[in-house]
């Protein structure tokens, strides 16, 4: 059956959590590598699955504002979620332009693809702030459960690559349909 998804384009601000080291939390603590979130020769990324619907208001917010985003592993037919990929400390060219592309898989239970996407723009652009700011991809997708999709464990795995560096961050997320 065919999935309901989109590839969103929304403008991204900045809230600090990364470093030159890697990730860290709100207390500047290192945080260690795992699926979801890593650093690759510098360049960080990381993947988040919510329900809140109203991520994109969570986001634009002052910068001195740090959005929090529920995060879901149990997702109900029927119920939209989102995809939001992060990243952080990408190489600029000529000083100020990141080029940020993902190669976007959503997997069925079974391991076979619903949606595959090479080379989606997740940002093209001067960044003036900070490298080291996390900011959000303008890849967002949206994906609702449908009631011929199986259930069992969904798997989205997202290769995150900065092409000025040309290092690549792979990352993974999955949720349980009920």
């Amino acid at each position: 059956m065919l999935k309901r998804l989109s590839v969103l384009l929304l403008v991204f601000l900045a809230l600090p959590a990364f470093c030159q080291e890697g990730w860290r939390d709100q207390q500047g603590r290192p945080v260690s590598d795992s699926d979801s979130r890593r650093s690759v020769n510098g360049f960080g990324g990381s993947l988040l699955v919510t329900p809140d619907a109203d991520w994109k208001a969570k986001w634009e917010t002052p910068s001195d504002t740090v959005p929090h985003f529920d995060e879901i592993k149990s997702v109900s037919r029927g119920q939209q979620v989102f995809f939001l990929i992060f990243f952080a400390n990408p190489l600029l060219k000529d000083g100020r332009v990141a080029d940020i592309t993902c190669d976007i898989d959503v997997l069925r239970p079974d391991g076979k693809p619903t949606f595959h996407q090479l080379d989606v723009p997740c940002y093209k652009g001067e960044i003036n702030e900070p490298v080291t700011h996390t900011f959000l991809s303008s890849a967002v997708v949206g994906w609702t459960g449908d009631p011929g999709d199986p259930s069992g464990t969904w798997v989205l795995r997202v290769l995150l690559k900065d092409n000025v560096r040309h290092a690549s961050v792979p990352l993974r997320a999955s949720f349980e349909l009920k």
